[in-house]
């Protein structure tokens, strides 16, 4: 029966990427790291023959992360994220290259976003097929419109990924937008917010997660001097921080007022790490230094 049913999300995945305008997705390309294969990974086509015949170890949690606009798997995202996940655990780690599109104007590559997931989630599917991957261990990781990739991707596969996080979601053409990463997109969402709620904000400030943490109010991050590209990207730094050192603790906060005023005293929660299920949800406010691990 599982078989049955991923062989229909395959095809789903599929038909929905005919029904975009191009195809988009077709282009990425996915490259796995493990702790055997720490810096030099190994290219997997999107076949199931070619994943079954992979090093991905089924026994293990795997992590896919995915870029922003302007990425590629060798932007600094995709190798502090990897190696800090190699760091603290023994994971499959798949990176995911969408920088034919990535790489272009920003509106060329939010045209893209829901054909690049829609083929990361058939990806996804064929890996579930040739029994080397299971959504109950399956963790999405997304940076800025990588963030709303991998909630197309969670999306495609019915919201039973085990986990998703969003890296400071891009706000712009998203804010409002029905097909933004949204809480349904997998059974545990959660959204790490650093540059938003201002006017030239790069991300989302509204809680779309089963829990959103805004981290030093959600803005303006230490040491960034009010520059929003660094606060921006401080989102994946903290992630990586989180996964190798563990004490990037929130307080829940009531109201958006509290996150401002830094008045949040209420329960606590671990940000960020490789768990998949975490008891809690809400908005957490959480504050750091100014340099890694802060």
């Amino acid at each position: 029966m599982e078989r049955f049913l991923f062989v229909f999300f395959a095809a789903l995945a599929a038909c929905n990427a005919n029904a975009i305008s191009a195809r988009q997705g077709s282009f990425n390309t996915y490259h796995l790291y493990t702790s055997q294969n720490i810096r030099i990974p190994t290219a997997i086509p999107p076949t199931e023959a070619a994943i079954r015949v992979s090093d991905i170890n089924p026994n293990l949690k795997t992590v896919i992360v995915v870029h922003g606009h302007g990425g590629s798997m060798g932007t600094s995202l995709n190798p502090l994220v990897k190696d800090a996940l190699l760091t603290r655990e023994d994971v499959n780690v798949i990176v995911v290259d969408w920088s034919v599109f990535a790489s272009q104007s920003y509106s060329n590559a939010v045209t893209a976003v829901p054909s690049v997931g829609t083929f990361l989630a058939g990806f996804i599917s064929q890996a579930v097929i040739a029994e080397k991957v299971s959504l109950a261990t399956l963790h999405l990781v997304g940076f800025d419109l990588g963030a709303h990739v991998v909630g197309f991707a969670g999306r495609v596969l019915n919201g039973n990924v085990a986990r998703i996080t969003g890296l400071n979601p891009s706000d712009s053409q998203w804010g409002s937008n029905s097909q933004r990463l949204s809480i349904s997109d997998a059974r545990y969402v959660e959204v790490i917010h650093t540059d938003s709620g201002l006017m030239f904000s790069n991300g989302i400030h509204d809680a779309i997660g089963h829990v959103d943490f805004y981290v030093n109010g959600g803005n303006n991050q230490p040491g960034c001097f009010y520059n929003n590209g660094c606060s921006h990207n401080r989102s994946w730094e903290v992630f990586a921080a989180s996964l190798t050192h563990d004490h990037l603790i929130g307080n829940l906060c009531g109201t958006w007022l509290q996150i401002s005023l830094n008045t949040c005293r209420s329960f606590t929660l671990p940000m960020g790490t490789n768990d998949l299920e975490k008891i809690g949800s809400g908005m957490y406010r959480v504050n750091t230094g100014r340099t890694y691990p802060y």
